[in-house]
């Protein structure tokens, strides 16, 4: 697995990683991780179930994306594939310039590949087109891409220029149980909303600053509850300041995934404003803890939950303010029990139904044939008229740095890394006298 998006920092991407490596793990296969440091984080670590992650020191230059430089990390990553005795790289999000580069130095030496999209990108703008653009390079020689919904599909193989048949859909899941509904925990003299998020604009935060002084101004008994943090957070305060909604509006900053629950269980709207989203795992865990969800009618979010479970509305502030003030009417005359959810998408979206369905890709990918060269070439020859040659010249130069380190470094001067005893950590952590003995941790 590789990716810059990963534990300590939070979002879809890191819990999709870290809970599919988890459920691999556990079905017998061997999960490694790659992603840049993360300030001292650096070098080796091992989370549970023998979870073993790579931090290497690269630099970020922009919300935990790192520098593109090619071929600056073949020789780690070389080392990295050899020692571990990889035989499938699996790539995380486009944004991931890490992700591409493993990808690109994996395929000259000869291993599978496959790419998971989370995400949802336009054609129009200047950064839509440099990403689709590197997107189409680093796709045009993968053995199979994975989206999050058909949206996010349809939008991958545009994107792309993908032939459909060899993109699958696998949604993401979460864990169910980690979100159980707490009625009790809601302030009874107040109807809380409460909105999780990054708060940059593509998640709506503009939207979001002109939805609630119209809200508090209709409603004496509704107030907000704010977590996350971004470079939107401020035009959040400055609202507050305008409107004197101190006692209304309470922003929590960035919360840690394990306190997640504990928030929207204090909540009886979860409030989603993204202006883009491929799938939304975020509306799914405010289900699971009980909370009706209103949210924008954008991309994938119409493919997650049951009608009954959620309100939509274009993302326009009128149409918003209706789609809350529903939600605020059921709540308020108990028209809906958002307490039963939990029920439903405990066997809708599950993290073992994902990871078997991701271990049948990795089976039919294992049963391809590796491109020849000239082949590769011809791909990437494809990608445009001066693009193409570009595509060519960085593919060939990658192909003589291989040649180069093989020369340097032989495979058989590399230290294989010994596989870690999942087994015996399973068997040792399953016993109750030595789980009291020695706690479970990082390493």
């Amino acid at each position: 697995m590789v990716s810059d998006f990963f534990y300590p920092n939070m979002g879809g991407v890191e819990s999709h990683l870290y809970h599919l490596s988890q459920c691999l793990i556990q079905r017998g296969h061997k999960v490694i991780i790659v992603t840049h440091a993360y300030g001292n984080r650096t070098g080796i670590r091992y989370l549970t179930n023998g979870l073993k992650v790579y931090y290497l020191p690269t630099m970020v230059i922009y919300y935990s994306a790192t520098l593109p430089t090619i071929y600056g990390c073949f020789p780690l990553l070389r080392n990295i594939l050899i020692r571990e005795d990889i035989h499938i790289i699996h790539g995380h999000q486009a944004f991931s310039s890490l992700c591409h580069e493993a990808i690109l130095h994996g395929k000259t030496m000869g291993y599978k590949a496959c790419f998971t999209d989370h995400s949802l990108f336009g054609f129009a703008d200047a950064s839509s087109i440099l990403t689709n653009k590197l997107l189409k390079f680093t796709l045009s020689d993968i053995d199979h891409v994975i989206c999050v919904s058909h949206t996010s599909k349809e939008n991958t193989v545009l994107r792309a220029a993908l032939s459909p048949r060899n993109v699958s859909v696998i949604p993401n899941a979460v864990v169910a149980s980690q979100f159980q509904p707490d009625p009790s925990a809601a302030d009874p003299n107040w109807i809380t909303i409460v909105v999780i998020s990054r708060l940059v604009y593509r998640k709506g935060t503009d939207l979001l600053v002109a939805l609630i002084p119209r809200i508090c101004n209709m409603y004496r008994n509704v107030r907000f509850i704010i977590g996350g943090d971004g470079p939107k957070r401020i035009d959040l305060e400055q609202m507050r300041e305008k409107h004197l909604l101190h006692d209304r509006v309470e922003f929590l900053g960035s919360i840690k995934h394990h306190e997640v629950r504990n928030v929207l269980i204090q909540g009886n709207i979860f409030l989603n404003t993204s202006l883009t989203e491929a799938f939304c795992i975020a509306i799914v865990e405010a289900a699971c803890a009980g909370l009706f969800i209103v949210s924008t009618k954008v991309g994938g979010v119409p493919e997650v939950l049951p009608s009954h479970m959620i309100n939509y509305a274009m993302p326009e502030e009128d149409d918003m303010v209706i789609a809350i003030s529903k939600a605020i009417h059921m709540i308020r005359y108990e028209e809906v029990d958002p307490s039963r959810f939990n029920d439903e998408l405990k066997d809708m979206y599950s993290w073992s139904n994902v990871a078997e369905r991701t271990e049948k890709v990795y089976d039919l990918i294992s049963q391809t044939q590796e491109a020849p060269l000239i082949e590769r070439l011809r791909r990437y020859y494809g990608c445009g008229l001066y693009a193409g040659k570009i595509f060519c010249m960085v593919m060939a130069l990658d192909y003589l740095f291989w040649i180069f380190l093989e020369f340097m470094l032989p495979r058989h001067a590399i230290e294989r890394a010994e596989t870690f005893p999942y087994q015996k950590y399973r068997d040792h952590f399953n016993h109750p006298l030595q789980q009291q003995e020695e706690p479970r941790g990082e390493k």
